[in-house]
């Protein structure tokens, strides 16, 4: 089996796993658990905690003590055995404990995964910004598919969705360990900042990179906003719309966000290579605008119902031109011994401060804006467009970067790595 077609099948079960539980989880602890809006987001900010330190710790370990394919296998496999002991749990504060471990241990594979797969192509000698996007395509394959079989098994609100999930963990555990062995970089006489991977930092003293990292924060923030609310968002409609196919099948809807990111993913190499990662951003940035606005104009039925697939076709643009452009930015501004680290810290400043950010704030507006249990969600909607207008035009303002110089020579850090 050639290198793609290894690396492409630890894509699909790494997403897989995740798409079987994250657009549903919510509605499993609204409908089923009853949490309130507060509860349903401090549970999904429990990913952004988990990140402030654990893909960091996770790259460290791997840039210098446990490669990276072992690790990660090691983290599915225990996996596995949390996301089942989650369909025995009803009270929110061992609910909340038990997905704080799943953060921890799911969070860090993401970066892990980014770290394998470009040291194997690199090893190959392919070109990361044109040969990964094809193969993390299908990643987001493997979410659609798990989030389509929530649906059609009508698992949305059962417990069902974390077994589906536990088993493809387990698969991909025991994958992972036939995967070739990164690299660990011994190097003799490392200084304390080395060995605990905080040499990472130094990405910090280039200011745009510094810069690129606080607004990864913000729209880390946004990310997290439609896979905490999307799916109840939807379901809200029963009341009205109950025999409607968005409502009866809220999680498909809301897959097809994963199918247009599953297209938009493949236009990455050209766009990064046409109009540089600023540009790139600011596209990200303005379909977050278009994302969350179609949403406050949709409903179930008629010119609503177009607001809503536009919603999700925009989607794909507005993610992948931020998450994966993102991670091709930093690895290319990394030297190839911080691998892992810079791309822990990546996920930490997104999945883990950005996270917290929009799990908590929206949970604050989803709150605010709901009287007797009834959410005006288009007002919640607009809100957060309007978060998206903001740091738009505040990323357009303050990361000064010209696409002629390209982004910024690894030889310019190799002296702290």
């Amino acid at each position: 089996m050639s290198t793609k077609q290894r690396l492409t099948i630890l894509n699909f079960l790494e997403f897989f796993a995740w798409g079987s539980w994250l657009l549903s989880a919510g509605a499993y602890m609204s409908v089923t658990l009853n949490f309130n809006g507060i509860q349903i987001g401090s549970v999904y900010a429990t990913l952004g905690f988990a990140s402030l330190f654990m893909p960091p710790i996770m790259g460290v370990i791997a840039d210098n003590w446990l490669s990276a394919e072992k690790l990660f296998a090691f983290s599915h496999l225990v996996l596995a055995g949390l996301l089942i002991s989650l369909g025995f749990v009803e009270s929110y504060d061992l609910f909340y404990v038990l997905m704080f471990l799943v953060s921890m241990f799911y969070m860090p594979t993401l970066s892990l995964n980014n770290s394998i797969s470009y040291y194997n192509l690199e090893k190959e000698h392919f070109d990361l910004v044109k040969d990964f996007p094809p193969i993390r395509v299908w990643g987001t394959v493997g979410f659609i598919i798990a989030a389509w079989l929530i649906d059609i098994m009508d698992w949305k609100a059962s417990v069902n969705q974390f077994y589906l999930s536990a088993v493809a963990s387990l698969v991909l555990g025991f994958y992972a360990f036939t995967l070739s062995k990164t690299p660990i970089f011994k190097t003799k006489d490392k200084t304390l900042i080395q060995r605990f991977g905080l040499n990472a930092f130094v990405l910090f003293k280039q200011r745009n990179v510094a810069i690129f990292f606080c607004f990864s924060i913000l729209l880390g923030a946004a990310l997290q906003i439609t896979n905490i609310w999307g799916v109840p968002f939807l379901t809200d409609f029963e009341l009205n719309y109950k025999d409607s196919f968005a409502v009866k099948h809220a999680v498909f809807l809301m897959s097809l966000s994963q199918l247009s990111e599953a297209l938009f993913i493949l236009l990455i190499p050209y766009a990064l290579k046409k109009f540089g990662i600023k540009k790139v951003m600011l596209i990200s940035l303005t379909a977050w605008v278009f994302r969350f606005g179609f949403f406050g104009f949709g409903s179930p039925e008629g010119t609503g119902l177009l607001f809503l697939v536009l919603s999700m076709i925009i989607y794909g643009l507005a993610f992948d031109f931020f998450n994966i452009s993102g991670a091709l930015f930093v690895d290319k501004v990394t030297s190839p011994k911080l691998r892992s680290s810079a791309q822990g810290l990546f996920m930490m400043m997104v999945n883990g401060l950005g996270v917290i950010l929009g799990g908590y704030a929206s949970g604050y507006v989803v709150d605010h804006f709901t009287l007797i249990n009834i959410r005006d969600w288009k007002s919640i909607w607009l809100v957060f467009a309007a978060y998206a207008i903001i740091i738009g035009v505040a990323f357009a303002l303050l990361f000064k970067y010209k696409h002629s110089n390209d982004e910024i020579k690894k030889s310019n850090i190799n002296e702290y790595s």
